[in-house]
Protein backbone atom coordinates (compact mmCIF):
# COMPACT_ATOMS: atom_id res chain seq x y z
CA UNK A 1 0.00 0.00 0.00
CA UNK A 2 1.33 3.63 -0.90
CA UNK A 3 2.88 5.61 1.77
CA UNK A 4 1.14 9.03 1.67
CA UNK A 5 2.63 12.21 3.61
CA UNK A 6 0.76 15.69 3.53
CA UNK A 7 2.50 18.82 3.78
CA UNK A 8 0.37 21.22 4.53
CA UNK A 9 0.29 25.14 4.73
CA UNK A 10 4.25 25.50 3.50
CA UNK A 11 5.35 28.63 2.06
CA UNK A 12 7.42 27.16 -1.35
CA UNK A 13 10.17 28.54 -2.58
CA UNK A 14 10.87 27.21 -5.39
CA UNK A 15 11.88 28.28 -9.48
CA UNK A 16 11.68 31.85 -8.41
CA UNK A 17 8.80 32.15 -6.49
CA UNK A 18 7.59 32.16 -2.80
CA UNK A 19 3.88 31.16 -2.29
CA UNK A 20 1.99 29.08 0.02
CA UNK A 21 0.37 25.95 -0.79
CA UNK A 22 0.39 22.14 0.14
CA UNK A 23 2.38 19.28 -1.18
CA UNK A 24 1.33 16.00 -1.30
CA UNK A 25 3.75 12.76 -1.58
CA UNK A 26 3.01 9.25 -2.63
CA UNK A 27 6.07 7.00 -1.70
CA UNK A 28 8.97 8.44 -3.39
CA UNK A 29 7.37 11.12 -5.58
CA UNK A 30 6.10 14.52 -5.52
CA UNK A 31 1.94 13.56 -7.11
CA UNK A 32 0.18 17.18 -5.87
CA UNK A 33 1.18 20.88 -5.11
CA UNK A 34 -1.73 22.95 -4.57
CA UNK A 35 -3.35 25.30 -1.91
CA UNK A 36 -6.09 22.99 -0.33
CA UNK A 37 -4.95 19.55 -0.67
CA UNK A 38 -7.26 16.79 1.83
CA UNK A 39 -6.16 13.02 1.68
CA UNK A 40 -7.69 11.04 4.80
CA UNK A 41 -5.02 8.59 4.07
CA UNK A 42 -1.97 10.91 4.45
CA UNK A 43 0.16 11.47 7.08
CA UNK A 44 0.11 15.34 7.64
CA UNK A 45 2.98 17.51 8.46
CA UNK A 46 1.36 20.99 9.54
CA UNK A 47 4.76 23.29 7.85
CA UNK A 48 2.72 26.76 8.97
CA UNK A 49 5.89 29.27 9.62
CA UNK A 50 8.03 27.34 7.48
CA UNK A 51 9.74 27.58 4.25
CA UNK A 52 9.76 23.89 2.00
CA UNK A 53 12.72 24.46 -0.36
CA UNK A 54 13.60 21.27 -2.53
CA UNK A 55 16.32 19.09 -1.16
CA UNK A 56 20.20 20.88 -2.06
CA UNK A 57 22.44 18.91 -4.65
CA UNK A 58 26.53 19.59 -3.16
CA UNK A 59 27.92 18.47 -6.48
CA UNK A 60 31.64 18.43 -4.18
CA UNK A 61 32.37 16.33 -1.23
CA UNK A 62 34.75 14.53 0.08
CA UNK A 63 33.11 11.48 2.17
CA UNK A 64 36.64 10.01 2.75
CA UNK A 65 35.45 6.22 2.04
CA UNK A 66 37.22 3.89 1.08
CA UNK A 67 40.63 3.94 2.76
CA UNK A 68 40.31 7.22 4.92
CA UNK A 69 37.14 6.17 7.21
CA UNK A 70 38.86 7.71 10.15
CA UNK A 71 37.60 10.81 8.68
CA UNK A 72 34.51 10.26 8.07
CA UNK A 73 32.60 7.61 6.06
CA UNK A 74 29.54 7.43 3.48
CA UNK A 75 27.01 6.75 6.09
CA UNK A 76 27.91 9.03 8.44
CA UNK A 77 28.66 12.44 6.39
CA UNK A 78 25.64 11.85 4.41
CA UNK A 79 23.44 11.89 7.90
CA UNK A 80 25.36 14.90 8.66
CA UNK A 81 24.14 16.22 5.12
CA UNK A 82 20.52 15.31 5.70
CA UNK A 83 20.59 17.33 8.87
CA UNK A 84 21.60 19.87 6.81
CA UNK A 85 18.73 19.71 4.13
CA UNK A 86 21.50 18.14 1.79
CA UNK A 87 19.44 15.69 0.19
CA UNK A 88 21.86 14.97 -2.27
CA UNK A 89 25.76 14.42 -2.97
CA UNK A 90 28.27 14.21 -5.79
CA UNK A 91 31.64 12.87 -3.98
CA UNK A 92 35.23 13.17 -5.17
CA UNK A 93 37.68 10.44 -6.50
CA UNK A 94 41.07 11.15 -3.92
CA UNK A 95 40.20 8.18 -1.99
CA UNK A 96 42.25 4.76 -1.38
CA UNK A 97 42.08 3.72 -3.86
CA UNK A 98 41.34 6.60 -6.12
CA UNK A 99 38.03 6.30 -8.19
CA UNK A 100 40.23 6.06 -11.79
CA UNK A 101 38.87 2.85 -13.05
CA UNK A 102 35.30 2.00 -13.61
CA UNK A 103 35.59 -1.09 -11.24
CA UNK A 104 36.33 0.83 -8.52
CA UNK A 105 33.35 3.88 -9.67
CA UNK A 106 31.06 0.71 -8.98
CA UNK A 107 32.88 -0.31 -5.87
CA UNK A 108 32.00 2.80 -4.49
CA UNK A 109 28.55 2.83 -5.94
CA UNK A 110 27.70 -0.24 -3.63
CA UNK A 111 29.15 1.15 -1.14
CA UNK A 112 26.84 3.73 -1.10
CA UNK A 113 23.98 1.59 -1.29
CA UNK A 114 24.32 -0.16 1.70
CA UNK A 115 25.04 2.82 3.62
CA UNK A 116 24.20 6.08 2.58
CA UNK A 117 21.16 8.57 3.57
CA UNK A 118 21.24 10.74 0.70
CA UNK A 119 21.18 10.86 -2.99
CA UNK A 120 24.53 9.87 -4.27
CA UNK A 121 26.55 9.72 -7.36
CA UNK A 122 30.48 10.24 -7.65
CA UNK A 123 32.92 11.73 -10.00
CA UNK A 124 35.59 9.99 -12.11
CA UNK A 125 39.03 10.75 -11.65
CA UNK A 126 40.93 11.42 -14.42
CA UNK A 127 44.65 11.21 -14.55
CA UNK A 128 48.31 11.28 -16.57
CA UNK A 129 47.26 7.53 -17.75
CA UNK A 130 43.96 6.55 -17.75
CA UNK A 131 42.48 7.79 -21.04
CA UNK A 132 40.95 4.75 -22.35
CA UNK A 133 39.26 3.77 -18.63
CA UNK A 134 37.72 7.12 -19.39
CA UNK A 135 36.84 6.52 -23.42
CA UNK A 136 34.87 3.77 -21.94
CA UNK A 137 32.83 5.16 -19.30
CA UNK A 138 28.98 5.62 -19.81
CA UNK A 139 28.13 9.23 -20.20
CA UNK A 140 25.08 8.39 -17.82
CA UNK A 141 26.79 6.19 -15.00
CA UNK A 142 27.98 9.12 -12.45
CA UNK A 143 28.38 12.82 -12.11
CA UNK A 144 30.76 13.44 -14.71
CA UNK A 145 35.01 14.15 -14.29
CA UNK A 146 37.33 15.45 -11.88
CA UNK A 147 40.68 16.53 -12.77
CA UNK A 148 43.26 18.24 -9.98
CA UNK A 149 45.11 20.59 -12.07
CA UNK A 150 47.07 21.69 -9.06
CA UNK A 151 47.88 19.02 -6.17
CA UNK A 152 45.41 18.84 -3.48
CA UNK A 153 44.76 15.75 -0.83
CA UNK A 154 45.44 12.63 -2.28
CA UNK A 155 47.66 13.53 -4.75
CA UNK A 156 45.91 13.08 -8.19
CA UNK A 157 48.08 15.60 -10.16
CA UNK A 158 47.05 15.99 -13.61
CA UNK A 159 50.02 17.97 -15.37
CA UNK A 160 50.84 16.45 -18.63
CA UNK A 161 49.30 18.96 -20.80
CA UNK A 162 49.13 16.53 -24.01
CA UNK A 163 46.79 14.32 -21.62
CA UNK A 164 44.84 16.88 -20.51
CA UNK A 165 43.99 18.05 -24.03
CA UNK A 166 43.10 14.60 -24.90
CA UNK A 167 40.45 14.75 -21.93
CA UNK A 168 39.06 17.23 -23.05
CA UNK A 169 38.45 16.32 -26.36
CA UNK A 170 37.29 12.99 -25.28
CA UNK A 171 34.51 13.17 -23.15
CA UNK A 172 30.99 14.78 -23.48
CA UNK A 173 30.41 14.56 -19.60
CA UNK A 174 30.78 17.97 -17.39
CA UNK A 175 34.59 17.84 -16.59
CA UNK A 176 35.04 19.78 -12.81
CA UNK A 177 38.50 20.71 -12.03
CA UNK A 178 40.33 21.92 -9.13
CA UNK A 179 42.91 24.84 -10.32
CA UNK A 180 45.89 25.97 -8.76
CA UNK A 181 49.21 26.24 -10.50
CA UNK A 182 51.28 23.52 -9.11
CA UNK A 183 54.84 25.62 -10.11
CA UNK A 184 53.82 28.54 -8.62
CA UNK A 185 52.49 27.32 -4.98
CA UNK A 186 56.14 25.38 -4.99
CA UNK A 187 57.67 28.49 -4.77
CA UNK A 188 56.37 30.57 -2.90
CA UNK A 189 56.11 27.57 -0.35
CA UNK A 190 59.70 27.12 -1.14
CA UNK A 191 60.24 31.06 -0.02
CA UNK A 192 58.24 30.66 3.65
CA UNK A 193 59.98 27.64 4.80
CA UNK A 194 62.88 29.05 3.85
CA UNK A 195 61.98 31.73 6.31
CA UNK A 196 59.83 29.62 8.76
CA UNK A 197 60.32 25.92 8.42
CA UNK A 198 57.73 23.35 8.76
CA UNK A 199 55.52 25.96 11.00
CA UNK A 200 54.55 28.51 8.70
CA UNK A 201 51.98 30.71 9.96
CA UNK A 202 48.99 29.87 8.44
CA UNK A 203 47.96 33.53 7.30
CA UNK A 204 50.45 33.13 4.91
CA UNK A 205 48.79 30.29 3.24
CA UNK A 206 46.31 32.74 0.61
CA UNK A 207 49.93 33.86 -0.14
CA UNK A 208 51.58 30.29 -0.61
CA UNK A 209 48.44 28.82 -2.87
CA UNK A 210 48.20 32.24 -4.50
CA UNK A 211 45.28 34.41 -6.33
CA UNK A 212 48.17 34.20 -8.97
CA UNK A 213 48.33 30.44 -8.91
CA UNK A 214 44.40 30.01 -8.80
CA UNK A 215 44.01 32.32 -11.84
CA UNK A 216 47.27 31.18 -14.20
CA UNK A 217 45.51 27.31 -14.02
CA UNK A 218 41.87 28.57 -14.30
CA UNK A 219 42.61 30.64 -17.04
CA UNK A 220 44.16 28.10 -19.12
CA UNK A 221 42.12 25.54 -18.33
CA UNK A 222 39.01 27.63 -19.42
CA UNK A 223 41.22 28.81 -22.53
CA UNK A 224 41.58 25.18 -23.61
CA UNK A 225 37.72 24.21 -22.97
CA UNK A 226 37.08 27.11 -25.75
CA UNK A 227 39.44 24.96 -27.65
CA UNK A 228 38.02 21.99 -27.83
CA UNK A 229 35.13 22.95 -26.94
CA UNK A 230 35.04 21.03 -23.33
CA UNK A 231 31.94 20.60 -21.40
CA UNK A 232 34.14 22.75 -18.13
CA UNK A 233 33.23 23.24 -14.91
CA UNK A 234 35.86 25.37 -12.14
CA UNK A 235 35.31 24.12 -8.84
CA UNK A 236 35.37 26.45 -5.56
CA UNK A 237 36.33 30.26 -7.01
CA UNK A 238 38.38 31.86 -4.36
CA UNK A 239 39.02 34.72 -5.85
CA UNK A 240 38.02 38.03 -7.43
CA UNK A 241 39.83 37.95 -10.24
CA UNK A 242 38.91 34.62 -11.54
CA UNK A 243 35.26 35.89 -11.86
CA UNK A 244 36.09 37.70 -14.76
CA UNK A 245 36.75 34.44 -16.49
CA UNK A 246 33.03 33.65 -16.24
CA UNK A 247 29.65 34.78 -18.21
CA UNK A 248 26.30 35.80 -17.33
CA UNK A 249 24.60 36.99 -20.76
CA UNK A 250 23.42 33.35 -21.77
CA UNK A 251 21.14 30.81 -19.40
CA UNK A 252 22.75 28.46 -17.56
CA UNK A 253 21.79 25.36 -20.03
CA UNK A 254 23.61 27.06 -23.41
CA UNK A 255 27.29 27.51 -21.16
CA UNK A 256 29.98 25.33 -22.01
CA UNK A 257 32.03 26.66 -19.29
CA UNK A 258 30.67 27.04 -15.65
CA UNK A 259 31.75 27.69 -12.14
CA UNK A 260 31.09 27.11 -8.30
CA UNK A 261 31.66 29.15 -4.66
CA UNK A 262 31.80 26.87 -1.54
CA UNK A 263 30.57 28.47 1.90
CA UNK A 264 34.21 29.03 3.29
CA UNK A 265 34.76 31.30 0.38
CA UNK A 266 31.88 33.12 0.94
CA UNK A 267 31.68 33.13 4.15
CA UNK A 268 35.43 33.54 5.84
CA UNK A 269 38.63 35.55 5.05
CA UNK A 270 41.88 35.86 5.85
CA UNK A 271 41.08 37.85 8.91
CA UNK A 272 39.87 34.90 10.12
CA UNK A 273 43.11 32.87 10.08
CA UNK A 274 44.36 34.32 13.67
CA UNK A 275 41.24 32.79 15.66
CA UNK A 276 40.36 29.53 13.03
CA UNK A 277 43.84 28.79 12.28
CA UNK A 278 44.47 25.29 10.16
CA UNK A 279 40.71 25.13 10.87
CA UNK A 280 39.93 26.93 8.16
CA UNK A 281 43.06 25.89 6.14
CA UNK A 282 41.28 25.01 2.77
CA UNK A 283 43.10 24.58 -1.12
CA UNK A 284 42.27 26.89 -2.59
CA UNK A 285 42.86 28.99 0.25
CA UNK A 286 40.22 31.24 1.77
CA UNK A 287 41.55 34.82 0.76
CA UNK A 288 41.08 38.25 1.58
CA UNK A 289 37.78 40.18 2.20
CA UNK A 290 37.73 41.96 -1.26
CA UNK A 291 37.81 38.73 -3.17
CA UNK A 292 34.82 37.54 -0.93
CA UNK A 293 32.73 40.49 -2.01
CA UNK A 294 33.81 39.90 -5.26
CA UNK A 295 32.81 36.19 -5.38
CA UNK A 296 29.68 37.40 -4.04
CA UNK A 297 29.29 39.66 -6.75
CA UNK A 298 30.00 37.09 -9.23
CA UNK A 299 27.15 34.95 -7.75
CA UNK A 300 24.70 37.16 -7.52
CA UNK A 301 24.98 38.06 -10.87
CA UNK A 302 25.29 34.67 -12.51
CA UNK A 303 28.89 34.40 -13.51
CA UNK A 304 29.07 31.88 -10.68
CA UNK A 305 26.35 29.16 -11.00
CA UNK A 306 26.51 26.74 -8.07
CA UNK A 307 27.21 27.06 -4.05
CA UNK A 308 28.67 23.91 -2.91
CA UNK A 309 30.39 22.77 0.01
CA UNK A 310 33.87 20.80 -0.98
CA UNK A 311 33.18 18.79 2.64
CA UNK A 312 36.53 17.69 3.85
CA UNK A 313 36.61 16.04 6.94
CA UNK A 314 39.93 15.85 8.96
CA UNK A 315 40.31 14.48 12.61
CA UNK A 316 41.44 17.47 14.93
CA UNK A 317 44.55 15.96 15.74
CA UNK A 318 45.85 15.99 11.73
CA UNK A 319 44.26 19.46 12.09
CA UNK A 320 46.48 20.59 14.95
CA UNK A 321 49.53 19.65 13.04
CA UNK A 322 52.31 22.81 12.12
CA UNK A 323 51.61 24.38 9.13
CA UNK A 324 53.03 21.76 6.19
CA UNK A 325 51.69 18.46 7.62
CA UNK A 326 48.32 20.17 8.82
CA UNK A 327 45.96 18.72 6.01
CA UNK A 328 43.57 21.02 3.90
CA UNK A 329 40.10 20.51 3.94
CA UNK A 330 37.19 20.68 6.64
CA UNK A 331 33.27 19.40 7.04
CA UNK A 332 30.90 21.51 6.55
CA UNK A 333 27.61 19.83 4.79
CA UNK A 334 25.69 19.83 8.07
CA UNK A 335 25.95 23.74 8.44
CA UNK A 336 26.07 24.82 4.61
CA UNK A 337 22.73 25.95 4.08
CA UNK A 338 22.15 27.32 7.23
CA UNK A 339 24.74 29.77 6.82
CA UNK A 340 23.40 30.97 3.20
CA UNK A 341 20.31 31.60 5.07
CA UNK A 342 22.40 33.35 7.42
CA UNK A 343 23.36 35.61 4.72
CA UNK A 344 19.89 35.98 3.49
CA UNK A 345 18.63 37.58 7.17
CA UNK A 346 21.53 39.89 6.49
CA UNK A 347 20.39 40.45 3.06
CA UNK A 348 23.21 39.53 1.05
CA UNK A 349 21.25 37.19 -0.76
CA UNK A 350 17.10 36.33 -1.61
CA UNK A 351 15.99 33.05 -0.58
CA UNK A 352 15.06 32.37 -4.23
CA UNK A 353 18.28 33.11 -5.19
CA UNK A 354 19.75 30.54 -2.42
CA UNK A 355 17.50 28.23 -3.97
CA UNK A 356 18.52 28.50 -7.42
CA UNK A 357 22.42 28.03 -6.83
CA UNK A 358 21.78 25.05 -3.73
CA UNK A 359 19.08 23.21 -5.57
CA UNK A 360 18.16 24.35 -9.34
CA UNK A 361 21.54 24.76 -11.10
CA UNK A 362 23.34 21.95 -9.79
CA UNK A 363 20.38 19.65 -11.26
CA UNK A 364 21.18 21.81 -14.30
CA UNK A 365 24.38 21.71 -14.60
CA UNK A 366 24.74 17.57 -14.27
CA UNK A 367 21.15 16.92 -15.80
CA UNK A 368 20.07 14.93 -12.99
CA UNK A 369 16.61 13.48 -13.76
CA UNK A 370 13.71 14.62 -11.46
CA UNK A 371 15.59 16.24 -8.58
CA UNK A 372 16.38 19.73 -7.42
CA UNK A 373 12.83 21.21 -7.82
CA UNK A 374 9.77 20.64 -6.36
CA UNK A 375 7.31 19.35 -9.49
CA UNK A 376 4.68 17.04 -9.85
CA UNK A 377 6.20 13.84 -10.58
CA UNK A 378 9.52 14.86 -8.81
CA UNK A 379 11.57 13.05 -6.35
CA UNK A 380 10.15 14.12 -2.98
CA UNK A 381 13.62 15.29 -1.67
CA UNK A 382 12.36 18.35 0.42
CA UNK A 383 13.79 20.22 3.11
CA UNK A 384 11.58 22.48 5.95
CA UNK A 385 13.20 24.78 7.52
CA UNK A 386 12.07 27.61 10.33
CA UNK A 387 13.60 30.75 9.37
CA UNK A 388 13.21 31.66 13.34
CA UNK A 389 14.22 29.10 15.56
CA UNK A 390 18.48 30.06 16.65
CA UNK A 391 20.81 27.84 17.43
CA UNK A 392 24.36 26.91 18.28
CA UNK A 393 26.20 24.84 16.70
CA UNK A 394 28.47 22.54 19.18
CA UNK A 395 29.97 19.71 19.78
CA UNK A 396 26.46 17.91 21.02
CA UNK A 397 24.71 18.63 18.02
CA UNK A 398 27.49 18.11 15.28
CA UNK A 399 27.36 15.18 13.36
CA UNK A 400 30.41 14.65 11.47
CA UNK A 401 32.01 11.95 12.25
CA UNK A 402 35.39 14.51 12.53
CA UNK A 403 33.26 16.01 15.60
CA UNK A 404 34.24 19.49 15.17
CA UNK A 405 32.78 21.93 12.69
CA UNK A 406 34.76 25.22 11.59
CA UNK A 407 31.20 26.83 12.91
CA UNK A 408 31.60 25.76 16.16
CA UNK A 409 29.95 28.30 18.51
CA UNK A 410 28.33 30.14 15.44
CA UNK A 411 24.67 30.71 16.45
CA UNK A 412 22.60 30.44 13.59
CA UNK A 413 19.01 31.86 13.12
CA UNK A 414 17.43 28.92 10.98
CA UNK A 415 17.13 25.80 11.83
CA UNK A 416 16.43 22.91 9.08
CA UNK A 417 13.30 20.94 10.89
CA UNK A 418 12.47 17.68 8.40
CA UNK A 419 14.49 16.16 5.50
CA UNK A 420 12.92 14.00 3.06
CA UNK A 421 14.77 11.76 0.93
CA UNK A 422 12.46 10.20 -2.22
CA UNK A 423 9.64 10.66 -0.35
CA UNK A 424 11.20 9.46 3.40
CA UNK A 425 11.28 11.40 6.62
CA UNK A 426 15.49 11.33 7.14
CA UNK A 427 15.63 13.97 9.38
CA UNK A 428 13.25 15.24 11.85
CA UNK A 429 13.09 17.93 14.47
CA UNK A 430 16.82 16.84 15.55
CA UNK A 431 16.35 12.67 14.86
CA UNK A 432 17.49 10.38 12.27
CA UNK A 433 15.19 7.87 10.79
CA UNK A 434 17.26 3.84 11.07
CA UNK A 435 15.73 3.25 7.80
CA UNK A 436 17.61 4.43 4.60
CA UNK A 437 15.80 5.44 1.07
CA UNK A 438 18.52 6.96 -0.82
CA UNK A 439 18.90 6.15 -4.71
CA UNK A 440 21.94 6.31 -7.00
CA UNK A 441 21.42 9.17 -8.99
CA UNK A 442 20.38 9.01 -13.35
CA UNK A 443 20.68 11.50 -15.59
CA UNK A 444 19.23 12.95 -18.54
CA UNK A 445 21.93 13.20 -21.05
CA UNK A 446 21.06 11.67 -24.77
Amino acid sequence: MATRVLIKNAKIVNENRIYESDVLIEDELIVKIDGSISDPTAKVIDASGRILLPGVIDDQVHFREPGLTHKGNIASESRAAVAGGITTFMEQPNTIPQTTTIEKLEEKFALAAETSFANYSFLFGGTNDNLEEIKKLDRNACSGIKLFLGSSTGNMLVDDEEVIEKIFRNTEMVISAHCEDESTIKQNLALYKEKYGDDIPVKYHPLIRSAEACYLSSSKAIALAKKTGARFHVFHLSTGIETDLFRNDIPLEEKKITAEVCIHHLWFSDADYDTKGTLIKWNPAVKTAEDRSKLWDALLDDRIDVIATDHAPHTLEEKSNVYTQAPSGGPLVQHALPAMLQKYHEGVISLEKLVEKMCHNPAKLFEIEKRGFIREGYFADLVLVDLNDSWQVSKNNIAYKCGWSPFDETIFKSKVTHTFVNGHLAYEEGKFSGERNAKRLTFNRP
